[in-house]
């Protein structure tokens, strides 16, 4: 990785979800810029441990010493987990910078018939927790000077219907408005809050098609930019809109999915 600037330099980090895909590449790309990073997992030790090694590659590639990243695990589905978390973290380092809001799961929901605990757990993982997450963060920006940014992982399905996922569509679009209510709230206290909305990357989420020729080649059919996401791209957004780059911007969801968003089935004119 080739290091762009210090846009973090001396900012402190939490990144939920942080051990593997989009959140290892967050993890990468902020010590890069010169943030301190904490790796948050769940069950997820060994990918963990790898991650904040190769943080620490980063450091030593740019020349940098040692720098106190650290590895955190906890449940985000659990209110006390969260807090627990916070405590290390805030205690570690005393104070924190920039939460991320990147962790999130899926799984099968169709709306005549699902698993009512899938549901539950798709739900508290990737919005109620993010809501708790992000309180603990407000109520430490708020306890001392500087403010504080938040960004959270969405998707194109914040607002693309996403039929047999009823739960991880849920989420999403509940994260979109949590993103706008808390950045309205927060506005005039030096928070910010922003989203980013990734659409397909190749990514551990996307096993089921990113290593089959012709299942890819069916999901890049209806990108408009004709391919997936590299991870590394997807964190290089979130790195513009932690930096002051991004002083102006909040409320807002930043959608990083190579034009799906753009409905390009009327790329063509088949409805005039």
């Amino acid at each position: 990785m080739t290091l762009l600037s210090s846009r973090l330099d001396g900012r402190f980090a939490l990144i939920t979800g942080g051990s593997r895909g989009i959140g290892r590449a967050i993890a990468e790309r902020f010590a890069a810029e010169g943030a301190v990073v904490a790796i948050n997992h769940y069950r997820d030790a060994a990918e963990a441990a790898e991650t904040l090694e190769a943080v620490r590659a980063v450091d030593a590639r740019h020349g940098r010493p040692s720098r106190p990243h650290i590895v955190v695990e906890a449940d985000i589905a659990s209110p006390r987990a969260i807090k627990e978390m916070m405590d290390v973290v805030i205690g570690d380092w005393k104070r924190l910078d920039i939460l991320i809001n990147n962790a999130g799961i899926q799984a099968a929901t169709p709306g005549d018939g699902f698993d009512h605990q899938a549901l539950e757990r798709v739900i508290a993982v990737n919005l109620t927790g993010q809501a708790y997450c992000a309180e603990a963060a407000i109520q430490h920006f708020l306890a001392r000077a500087g403010g504080g940014v938040i960004i959270n992982t969405t998707s194109v399905h914040e607002v693309i219907p996403k039929p047999g996922f009823l739960a991880y569509s849920i989420s999403k679009g509940g994260l979109g408005n949590l993103t706008r209510t808390l950045a309205l709230e927060f506005a005039d206290r030096g928070i910010r809050v922003n989203a980013v909305g990734p659409g397909a990357v190749l990514t551990s989420m996307n096993d089921a098609w990113r290593h089959n020729p012709e299942q890819k080649a069916n999901v890049e059919s209806h990108i408009p930019m004709g391919r997936a996401a590299d991870p590394e791209e997807i964190a290089a957004v979130y790195a513009f809109l932690a930096s002051d780059e991004a002083a102006y911007i909040t409320g807002q969801t930043i959608y990083a999915c190579g034009g799906i968003t753009l409905y390009g089935d009327f790329k063509q004119n088949w409805a005039s």
